[in-house]
């Protein structure tokens, strides 16, 4: 594979271009990291701030409320999750129940947690349940 990088003349918007014989799993995955965004807006108490995608841990529904969890943190956001969903679809984020949406690179460990759930344990120690319904999508992501 042959990489080029260029740099844009003054005044010309960037740009991707990738040309390929075949749609591998990799340009896939490149395709989709480059449309994912680098921030996600969050509250912090009435203030607006964009928060660093690669920070997010997982996003939750609780009370028609949606709140974004950091390593130590926990954030606003007035984004609906199914919004979040949409956004942050091309990314390393997989819905894993009706309320939460994982970054599946902050999985430090995954085990079956009865009842046909599994419960992932985040890098963090935190611990989220994977919905029966969601689990094979989770399987499928990863490859099992």
């Amino acid at each position: 594979m042959n990489i080029v990088i260029q740099t844009p003349s003054p005044g010309e918007e960037d740009s991707v271009v990738i040309r390929v014989h075949c749609m591998t799993e990799g340009v896939i995955r490149a395709i989709n990291l480059l449309k994912s965004p680098e921030s996600l807006p969050v509250m912090i108490g009435e203030q607006n701030v964009l928060l660093p995608v690669k920070d997010v841990f997982y996003a939750e529904s609780v009370d028609l409320k949606t709140f974004v969890y950091a390593e130590k943190s926990v954030y606003r956001t007035r984004l609906k999750l199914y919004e979040l969903e949409e956004t942050l679809s091309h990314g390393d984020f997989l819905r894993i129940s009706k309320q939460v949406i994982l970054n599946i690179r902050k999985i430090r460990s995954v085990a079956p947690a009865g009842d046909s759930r599994f419960q992932a344990t985040l890098a963090n120690g935190e611990k989220v349940i994977i919905s029966r319904q969601y689990v094979p999508a989770l399987k499928a992501r990863f490859g099992l």
